[in-house]
């Protein structure tokens, strides 16, 4: 439904300069209130369900102008500019979203959301059980990408928008944008899959379910239910050093520690954290720790060790058909976790079903980690791919996104 005048559904400030978004607040939206509960691939049925999520720029007249940015396994709703004056650091993609920005927040209305059993807002296993009245732990169910996705679409129903302009995510939120393409069709003007794949390899499902041991190793995990005592720290610490190695390349990890000791003197003969990439991996191990729930890492990663879209259909193809999409595809040259080889299986099948399809595979040094970071080929795609979208959708078409 249009109105005659662009309709503001966001929370951001204008303030923090010319290519930020400024000040921003994380919103909130609930649903599935029992008896309507919220029905889950397991077979079990969860309700309320809350999101968390954030909004920045305009919903125009038509609403034909939303981007859903979707995140990985420990991103959340808060994509770009700062929550308060003194915050030490913007949102986890803010080099991509903002005045002038490939999302330029002047032209779209960009929504972000905290995916179902995560941690930072949204409903997941450190959530109250409203049955009982302590956070859920193990008692959560298993949640699916699936899952994830059909929550964000009653987002989108809360907030107006029919038909999103454009879906994109990187790695695990490339899944999501799979999802998205494949079972809300109608629903979706282009599609953005970076750094992901239409399933999880064997070495994939391997690193996730190292990490999981991980963290049940812990003696302070308890079964998940540890809430109001100490927590698996060490055991979410290590997950967490585990992922980020596969997060990295071997060149990008030469050129920044090689085998550098701490303090530049010679080796300890002991068992000290010393070489400089040590020290590195611990200490982001011991951030991660600082911002996330133990719980929630191993029910995302298993969410993302079931995702497979060939499975489900039969073929890769046979999945891909439903899309009605344009889709861009990207990948990285230095990236080991999802390797090219998986992208180009998702253009082929996509080409296969006649949809528009663009594929770049764009050089880079930094691993899988490398859509995250500047990288001035990403972002001239993205910008270009979704402003063709967008002309031909205002021109009153649904193609055009090929640069």
């Amino acid at each position: 439904m249009a109105t005659e005048e662009p309709i503001d559904v966001g929370s951001a400030s204008r303030q923090g300069g010319a290519r930020s978004v400024g000040l921003v607040e994380t919103q909130t939206f609930s649903f599935a209130e029992p008896p309507d509960a919220m029905e889950l691939e397991c077979g079990r049925r969860l309700g309320p369900v809350t999101l968390a999520y954030e909004t920045y720029g305009r919903l125009s007249a038509a609403r034909d102008n939303a981007v859903l940015i979707v995140h990985a396994l420990s991103g959340d709703a808060h994509v770009a500019g700062y929550h308060s004056p003194d915050d030490p650091k913007p949102g986890w993609w803010d080099l991509m979203v903002g005045p002038g920005k490939p999302y330029d927040t002047d032209r779209y209305f960009v929504v972000c959301s905290n995916i179902l059993g995560g941690c930072k807002g949204s409903t997941g296993p450190s959530s109250v059980n409203p049955s009982t009245g302590r956070p859920w732990g193990l008692e959560f169910p298993v949640v699916t990408i699936g899952d994830m996705v059909r929550a964000q679409v009653r987002l989108m129903d809360h907030l107006g928008i029919e038909r999103l302009l454009s879906v994109c995510g990187g790695s695990m939120g490339g899944m999501q944008v799979l999802e998205w393409a494949v079972e809300f069709p109608e629903r979706v003007a282009s599609a953005i899959v970076i750094a992901a794949s239409a399933r999880l390899s064997a070495q994939g499902i391997a690193f996730d379910e190292v990490g999981r041991q991980a963290i049940m190793a812990d003696p302070n995990w308890m079964g998940g239910d540890y809430y109001g005592k100490a927590t698996p720290a060490a055991g979410l610490a290590l997950a967490r050093m585990i992922g980020h190695i596969t997060y990295l390349s071997d060149e990008q990890m030469h050129a920044k520690f090689g085998r550098r000791l701490r303090g530049g003197e010679g080796p300890a003969y002991d068992f000290r954290t010393e070489f400089e990439v040590e020290s590195y991996l611990k200490y982001q191990g011991d951030s991660f720790v600082r911002r996330f729930d133990a719980n929630s890492y191993l029910y995302i990663t298993k969410a993302m060790d079931y995702f497979d879209l060939a499975e489900r259909y039969g073929s890769l193809a046979g999945a891909l058909e439903r899309v009605r999409a344009d889709c861009l595809v990207l990948s990285f040259t230095s990236d080991w976790l999802f390797p090219t080889y998986q992208s180009k299986e998702m253009v082929r099948a996509l080409k296969a079903n006649a949809v528009p399809t663009t594929f770049f595979e764009i050089p880079s040094g930094y691993g899988h980690d490398a859509f995250l970071l500047p990288n001035e080929q990403l972002a001239e795609t993205v910008r270009g791919f979704v402003g063709n979208v967008h002309r031909h959708v205002r021109e009153g078409g649904a193609k055009g996104g090929g640069p």
